[in-house]
Order: structure tokens, then sequence, then C-alpha cells
């Protein structure tokens, strides 16, 4: 399915949110995931679908002022 990841069109084969993690090799490390705009907690990772057109986007924490 064609969704949107940090601005790129990607074509992906996941159906939620761990298993798109997953699949682009964001295992390691810390990261938060929005859907559509709305910020995913990372506990409903498993349960949270990943539909065709979604929105997504994966950021890392950085520290700063």
């Amino acid at each position: 399915m064609l969704v949107t990841v940090n601005g790129e069109q990607r074509e992906i084969s996941a159906t939620s949110v761990s298993a798109l993690m997953q699949e682009l090799d964001c295992t390691a490390g810390h990261y938060a995931v929005a859907i559509n705009y709305d910020v995913v907690p990372r506990g409903k990772w498993d349960e949270t679908a990943v539909s065709a057109g979604d929105e997504i986007e994966i950021l890392t924490p950085r520290q700063g002022g």
C-alpha cells in the first residue's frame, strides 16, 4: 500500500505501526510516531493500523534549547 513517511511516498507491506517500524529498520533507539497528525503512544503500536494514504511522521528526540 502507498503511504507518506516523513514527506516521501513509500510502498509498504506493514499493516500496523510496529510492523512498519520493523520494515523501515527503526527498531533500535527511541522514536515518536504520528499518523495523520495524531501521536501514537508506543504501547499502542501493535494495535494501531496503518492504512493506504496515511501520512506518517517518524521522529527521534533531540536535545537542545
